[in-house]
């Protein structure tokens, strides 16, 4: 009896562990303006970098004016915008073409 009661409490240690990971990923998405005031209101950051996928979504680096922060968010089509990573110490560094048509 207590073995059946061990691997339930596992089992719903589990489920509730996924369900948790799920909602936390859930949290991670918004419609862009509502995810760009957020990193503006709360890091300062600012977009300072964007490219287009080849599936139409944009991908956006935001950083706040010194660096101390960073985010990448990627923009669906439908406007919804997820962060992909974030971190600290951004740091721009200056492109150097190479190559035969530099």
């Amino acid at each position: 009896m207590m073995r059946i009661a061990t691997v339930a409490a596992v089992a719903l240690l589990s489920v509730t562990m996924n369900a948790q990971a799920v909602a936390q990923e859930a949290r991670t998405c918004a419609v862009r303006g509502e995810a760009l005031a957020h990193l503006s209101n709360k890091y300062s950051e600012a977009p300072v970098a964007m490219g287009l996928t080849n599936k139409g979504a944009v991908v956006e680096v935001l950083t706040n004016q010194n660096g101390t922060t960073w985010t990448i968010i990627i923009t669906m089509p439908n406007g919804v915008s997820c962060m992909v990573a974030a971190g600290e110490g951004w740091e721009t560094i200056r492109q150097v073409a190479t190559g035969p048509n530099a």
